[in-house]
């Protein structure tokens, strides 16, 4: 079950992203069916992973067929990425060591995420999607740290000058609410994984969790 924070985090991660926007205008160019950011694997943290299978099991309510053609798409995925997984493929959690972080920079950059509905060029699980997909396009600072760079999608800002890209800055989680929430999940849950990160295809394909 997800936490109540949850919920002011997705809310207050969507409305820097609409300020974003606002500032951005015609630089970002992120639309439905622009799906080059749904290819390629990245980690996810648990709360992520939660916040997916809800959507899931809401899914699966509202419209089964559409969530079985999904569970499928989890289950090939699951089925291509096992192999060289830079972690255990049985619970799907990545390595934190050194080698299996450097291993996962080159690990399956050419694998759809297989939440994308490949016939509409759609996310099936939008409102319920990773912060990473949230946070994707526009101009965001590196998690490593204050002083590292703005990092935004290559096919948005052409022609912004630096200064104008870094006018753009989306501020994430400024009041690191993410982080409590983590913590609302391990007390919950107590399960030991919370602060462990895993992919996409995989935290769907554990929805007893």
């Amino acid at each position: 079950m997800l936490p109540a924070g949850d919920q002011k985090l997705v809310q207050i991660l969507d409305l820097a992203l609409s300020d974003v926007g606002r500032r951005s205008g015609d630089w970002l160019v992120c639309h439905p069916g622009c799906t080059q950011c749904c290819i390629g694997v990245f980690s996810i943290n648990q709360l992520d992973a939660e916040r997916l299978r809800a959507g899931l099991d809401e899914l699966t309510r509202t419209d089964p067929l559409r969530s079985a053609a999904l569970v499928q798409r989890v289950q090939e995925s699951i089925d291509r990425l096992s192999h060289n997984f830079p972690g255990d493929a049985v619970t799907g959690l990545l390595d934190t060591s050194d080698e299996a972080q450097a291993g996962f920079e080159e690990f399956a950059n050419d694998e759809t995420c297989a939440v994308l509905d490949p016939t509409t060029g759609f996310c099936d699980l939008y409102t319920h999607r990773p912060v990473a997909c949230r946070v994707f396009g526009p101009p965001v600072r590196s998690r490593s740290g204050t002083e590292g760079g703005l990092g935004i999608c290559e096919l948005c800002y052409h022609g912004a000058t630096e200064e104008e890209i870094a006018a753009c800055e989306m501020v994430v989680d400024p009041d690191g609410i993410e982080a409590q929430v983590l913590g609302e999940l391990a007390q919950g849950n107590r399960r030991g994984d919370e602060e462990r990160l895993t992919l996409v295809a995989f935290a769907l394909a554990r929805r007893d969790r």
